[in-house]
């Protein structure tokens, strides 16, 4: 359900809620809070509630510190881990200077205006997202250890997988707060795991994985484990991707459904710029010890159903057709992720792009001679790589403000 602001305040008022944590993400992608009584929260809706700027890294500087959050009703949901009595709940918040103008760092803002051009284009964006993890022990102090949970394989069962109580915690958890798992099961590294979500609107499903991480941590924390997301956090097993699975409509039809031109257009704008966003997709060190190897993607192609690829149509039925994008990891900021690749999508639209032909080679099985001599591309090899080709894009900087680029590529570079 989403909720209006007279709705949000009634429902306060009703249930018993009296703390209201304010969510907003910074540039490097981790969610941040503030938490408000209900006494201010009509205050909060109107004029926003102020926080020092220059505390949070690449925000603000010490003379120009004062920001606002502008609490977004419709994110409202109560936190079930919280007391039932004088419950807290929260919302996610857009960040605004303090004449209400928009702060150019809030990259939740610049995903909705991604999604307001294609809106203004005639299309709907949905994603679903497949959010991998690993669970790691606690040592007799709580603090994390580098022994995994458990030593399961893909689709486990218990005994030998021991995830399945926290991963049937977690779905349970993220019902009580509206969130639609849709898939669960062990992965292929020991103590690591998967959950699948049915898709939805694209800042909602960009909420939801903040909303992911945060219950998964602390689902994992009441258990005595840590839980991380890091891309490559054991060096010899599997990374943890964030797989991206998006469709566009038009005019109420699946475009993918339909195999319409636009659909191809969409994937070649992808593949077309996404050496130059890679950056934003995987924006760590470690992020490239995951690619290339147990089927994370290396060369910049698709195919159908083959998981060597980039991207990969998966194999479906009705409203079920999508692209899946397989390069992204969850150390990446997911609003300004899903910004640059909704938007390179649409500028293989509005320039028709031709999609180059698919590839069904499994990529694990040729070496790199082999590939390249097909005249497929690689991605990035490290992030010093990547960042250079996204401060040389101008499809960048068309997206994402300059003094914010400046922050990002800053604090990478440090």
């Amino acid at each position: 359900m989403e909720y209006t602001k007279s709705e949000v305040l009634q429902y306060v008022k009703e249930n018993d809620v009296k703390f209201i944590k304010l969510f907003f993400t910074d540039i490097a992608g981790e969610v941040r809070s503030l938490t408000i009584q209900p006494s201010i929260l009509r205050t909060a809706f109107e004029h926003g509630v102020s926080f020092d700027g220059s505390a949070v890294p690449g925000f603000m500087n010490a003379d120009r510190s004062d920001l606002f959050l502008i609490p977004d009703p419709a994110t409202l949901s109560v936190l079930p881990w919280r007391p039932s009595h004088g419950r807290v709940a929260r919302m996610y918040c857009n960040i605004c200077y303090p004449d209400g103008s928009p702060f150019e760092g809030d990259s939740r803002l610049i995903l909705q205006k991604t999604l307001e051009k294609a809106n203004k284009l005639g299309y709907s964006i949905k994603v679903g997202t497949e959010c991998e993890f690993y669970l790691f022990k606690l040592d007799e102090n709580g603090e994390p250890t580098d022994i995994p949970h458990d030593r399961a394989g893909y689709c486990g069962l218990a005994p030998l997988d021991k995830g399945e109580n926290v991963r049937r915690d977690i779905i349970m958890t993220l019902e009580q707060m509206g969130i639609e798992p849709q898939t669960s099961h062990h992965e292929a590294g020991p103590g690591q795991n998967e959950i699948d979500f049915k898709y939805s609107s694209t800042l909602k499903a960009a909420d939801n994985i903040a909303t992911f991480k945060i219950t998964v941590r602390t689902v994992a924390a009441k258990d005595g484990l840590w839980a991380t997301f890091m891309p490559k956090p054991i060096e010899d097993k599997p990374g943890s991707g964030l797989h991206l699975n998006i469709s566009i409509h038009k005019d109420g039809e699946n475009l993918f459904e339909k195999d319409s031109p636009e659909s191809k257009h969409f994937i070649a704008g992808i593949l077309n710029h996404i050496k130059e966003i890679t950056a934003f997709l995987n924006p760590t060190e470690e992020s490239y010890k995951r690619l290339g190897v147990f089927e994370a993607p290396r060369y910049v192609s698709w195919s159908s159903q083959n998981r060597s690829q980039l991207v990969r149509i998966p194999a479906a039925t009705g409203d079920s057709f999508r692209m899946e994008l397989r390069s992204p990891d969850s150390s990446c900021n997911q609003y300004l992720a899903l910004a640059l690749v909704i938007a390179a999508g649409l500028d293989g639209i509005e320039n028709e792009f031709e999609l180059m032909p698919s590839c069904d080679k499994n990529f694990y099985e040729l070496s790199e001679k082999e590939v390249l001599e097909m005249g497929i591309e690689k991605l990035p090899e490290n992030l010093t790589e990547a960042l250079k080709l996204a401060k040389e894009s101008d499809f960048v900087k068309r997206l994402i403000p300059q003094v914010t680029l400046d922050t990002f590529f800053k604090m990478k570079e440090s």
